[in-house]
């Protein structure tokens, strides 16, 4: 605890009665814009933040003054017994720190000054004489949250909408006001560490199991019953002690205890944790690690010594290359939200009520599950016979249930989800879709069969998209009546963990029917990136190369996990040979023809690669693959998922079969780059055509949907770090040592000329995509 502070923060404590308080006492006085004081007859002061303009609060600079000017007045004022912090915003608290007012600071000294003013309010509030509260209904993170940390009690609503959390390291950052140092202090080391290490957001029932907050009530009582509770505190004259979630004879205390407090139990604790972390990193993100040494700091050396710790990190990572590609991701998402997708705001997105699936496999049923619950939407789940048709409807049935199982999701709504999905061997039941998807075999016949079948079956309007992952449109279009009304909707798998969505339009796609499928999109709770029709679209045309690399990197003697293991060191979630066995390498073969065929001879595989089709080996699927897929022996299921994933044997035999021998076992930096300069040159090539309509939406593509080094900030953003003359130069010297299909694209090199950039004052201007289903973008 702080020497400042005189009133611990508590943890839960038997609720005090709930008393609905009489009005209040006269109109609410302004301290400053968005910031008011309203006194209740009863002693409870309510101080409600409301940021004038803006759908939701978060801390801007005026806050630390706005918040000092409140704190005099409340401690002055002998009428005034507590305080209850509640937001003027109908379905948010404090959604965290202006994020614009971060990307301001410029020097180390500036961020670490913006932490100690947030640290100082704070401290004035956990040393108040008098009880502060607050009252939580939705959003309370990052600064949100440490504001509610720093209150003497908390209460949240029990509706879905209310999320806990300090998200700071998805950007790079730390809690930077004190949330490193209280954090522990109420819910116990290794629970925040977990929080702040992965951001993870917790609901209100979760938190109050946590001792994260004390009450969870229905959202019109929240106000209420956080004003009785300050009022008890008030009347006690101090906080309560610990509660029954942090007691010492507990199995967490009796753990906390010998882990954290004692100094051998915090190496420990500590060490674990860092290889832990490291071993998910690879050391490329600073701020989980400065996480870990501040909040070590705080335990071993008192709070105050905690604090300055946290504001002279706070400050370092603000400027930090990896804070500030993430951030620029943070504000991509953002802008992609209000995108309709089209470029003219004036164009509005049809109803949908009702979707059609074409394919319950692995795809269709996924994209079923993400319509029917994350959208809320009715689903007609369509395929050629009944055993087809039960299998996707028993996979949805079953996500469900997990999420019911994990606590996600309450057993009514669970029904009340599934009741939105049907399925059907026939196109009964399709008149009333608005959209209908197909998920079928990536075979052109049979997808111009289903959009014949469509047009059949359904009225005029109805949207006809397709999850092709590389089939142009325009040939699908072909064998419509209705062009304008086929699209493409590109998901990834899995459906429902992928966050990426990649609409393609063609030539004649109409702009209303690109807007719907966008917002479609975002209720499926997908972000959704535009891009123009051709083959392989963005995504699977940029992934193409980078995988071709790879087979080139094992041709000349990399053994398969050596190489996986310098992509993954890199930045990328799993190597290219894992991710070739996951996909399918039939699936990689095929498409790689279709490009190859498209664009040449940069395209051009290693010999080899079609022996393994000969082979039978298909990957995971059928498991035979660059790795061994052997079933686990007896006892042998825990051991391998401590050793966590990546520890599958290699295939030794596929060395013998491609005619190569592995020569190379440790991982070079080197073949990383190799493998991402061929990625980030075809989406420069993407970005020249017109395929994408920003290099923003190229980034968050490359992200979301292929796992490109977040912290890198994508394609574009790694020209940008790397200047595009730089890049050319490393193209140039792999182009001399490997062949022709290192050759820069020719943007680079006239923006290598021009000292011109992908984002900035010195941006190159993204070419118009042709097509009426999508202008040019931001």
């Amino acid at each position: 605890m702080s020497a400042t502070t005189t009133r611990p923060t508590d943890t839960p404590a038997p609720a005090a009665p709930v008393q609905v308080a009489p009005p209040t006492g006269g109109a609410p006085e302004e301290v400053a814009p968005g910031l008011t004081i309203a006194r209740r007859p009863d002693g409870v002061a309510v101080l409600r933040l409301d940021v004038p303009g803006e759908p939701v609060n978060t801390l801007k600079p005026d806050f630390a003054p706005a918040f000092g000017q409140a704190l005099d007045r409340l401690e002055r004022d002998g009428r005034v017994r507590a305080v209850v912090l509640a937001s003027g915003k109908p379905d948010s608290f404090v959604a965290g720190a202006d994020i614009d007012m971060l990307a301001k600071v410029t020097r180390p000294e500036e961020g670490a000054d913006l932490s100690r003013q947030g640290q100082r309010v704070m401290d004035r509030i956990a040393a108040s004489p008098k009880p502060f509260v607050a009252a939580i209904h939705g959003a309370c993170l990052g600064g949100g949250l440490e504001l509610a940390l720093a209150c003497h009690g908390r209460v949240a609503s029990d509706a879905r909408k209310t999320k806990l959390g300090l998200p700071e390291v998805m950007l790079g950052l730390l809690p930077g006001a004190g949330g490193t140092q209280r954090l522990p202090a109420l819910v116990g080391v290794q629970a925040a560490l977990d929080l702040m290490l992965t951001g993870r957001q917790l609901d209100g029932r979760r938190a109050k199991k946590l001792g994260l907050v004390c009450e969870v009530v229905p959202p019109p009582i929240v106000l209420e019953v956080a004003c009785a509770r300050a009022l008890a505190l008030a009347d006690a004259g101090r906080a309560p002690g610990p509660g029954p979630a942090r007691s010492l004879f507990s199995r967490e205390g009796l753990t906390e205890a010998a882990l954290a407090g004692n100094p051998l139990g915090r190496r420990v604790l500590f060490q674990k944790a860092r290889e832990a972390l490291l071993a998910k990193s690879q050391g490329n993100y600073p701020a989980p690690e400065k996480i870990l040494d501040v909040v070590r700091t705080g335990l071993a050396q008192g709070q105050r010594a905690g604090l300055e710790a946290e504001a002279q990190a706070f400050g370092a990572l603000c400027v930090s290359p990896e804070a500030r590609a993430l951030i620029s991701i943070y504000h991509a998402t953002q802008a992609l939200k209000k995108d309709n997708g089209t470029g003219d705001p004036s164009v509005v997105a049809r109803p949908v009520t009702k979707v059609g699936v074409l394919g319950a496999g692995l795809m269709g049923s996924g994209v079923a599950a993400v319509t029917c619950d994350g959208a809320g939407l009715h689903v007609r789940l369509k395929d050629r016979d009944p055993k087809a048709v039960g299998h996707g409807l028993a996979k949805v049935r079953g996500g469900l249930d997990q999420k019911v199982k994990r606590r996600r999701m309450t057993a009514l709504d669970r029904d009340q989800v599934w009741g939105r999905v049907s399925g059907t061997t026939t196109y009964a039941g399709f008149q009333g879709c608005e959209v209908v998807i197909e998920a079928v075999f990536e075979d052109l016949g049979l997808k111009h069969k289903m959009i014949a079948d469509v047009e059949a079956a359904c009225p005029p309007t109805t949207i006809f998209a397709s999850n092709t992952s590389s089939i142009p449109i325009g040939k699908l279009a072909a064998a419509s009546k209705r062009p304008a009304q086929v699209i493409g909707m590109h998901y990834f798998s899995p459906v429902e963990k992928m966050p990426l969505l990649e609409v393609i339009v063609h030539d004649r796609t109409a702009p209303e029917v690109t807007a719907t499928c966008v917002a479609l999109g975002k209720q499926q709770g997908k972000t959704v990136i535009v891009v123009r029709d051709g083959p392989g679209f963005y995504t699977t045309r940029i992934l193409a190369p980078y995988m071709n690399e790879a087979a080139w990197l094992l041709a000349e003697g990399v053994a398969v996990d050596a190489l996986d293991r310098a992509l993954v060191q890199f930045g990328f979630p799993v190597g290219p040979i894992t991710l070739m066995d996951e996909v399918g390498i039939d699936v990689g073969e095929k498409v790689g023809k279709i490009l190859l065929e498209a664009f040449g001879a940069r395209f051009t595989p290693p010999a080899g690669i079609e022996k393994l089709i000969a082979d039978g080996r298909l990957g995971r699927k059928n498991g035979r693959g660059f790795y061994r897929y052997d079933p686990p022996a007896a006892g042998d299921g825990k051991k391998k998922k401590a050793q966590g994933e990546g520890t599958k044997p290699v295939d030794e035999s596929v060395y013998a079969l491609l005619g190569v021998k592995p020569t190379r076992r440790e991982p070079d930096e080197a073949w990383a780059w190799r493998c991402t300069l061929m990625l980030v040159n075809e989406a420069v090539r993407c970005f020249e055509e017109g395929i994408l309509r920003s290099a923003r939406d190229g980034d968050v593509g490359a992200i979301f949907g292929l796992g490109f080094p977040p912290f890198r900030g994508g394609p574009f953003r790694l020209v940008d770090a790397l200047g595009a003359a730089e890049v050319v130069r490393r193209l140039d010297a792999l182009a001399r040592a490997h062949g022709p299909r290192f050759e820069p694209a020719a943007l680079l090199r006239s923006m290598a000329a021009a000292g011109q950039s992908f984002h900035g004052a010195s941006a190159v201007a993204p070419r118009a995509l042709a097509t009426p289903g999508g202008p040019a973008g931001a």
